[in-house]
């Protein structure tokens, strides 16, 4: 179980940083764009983000 988990954090950074190796210029703008929005809409897409994590969990 233990190894599961840590194998899927390494997915997860894996993941995570193949947007600013492949395009940093676009990694930039994105981030700038996002410190635009609302904390409240930021909040609702993480939310939603986690539930569709769990939901693909229960599914598979």
């Amino acid at each position: 179980m233990a190894d599961a988990l840590w194998m899927a954090l390494a997915l997860v950074l894996v993941l995570e940083g193949l947007m600013p190796a492949l395009n940093p210029g676009g990694w930039r703008r994105m981030f700038e764009q996002l410190l635009q929005l609302p904390e409240q809409q930021i909040r609702t897409f993480g939310l939603i983000s986690m539930i569709a994590g769990l939901v693909m969990l229960w599914v598979l």
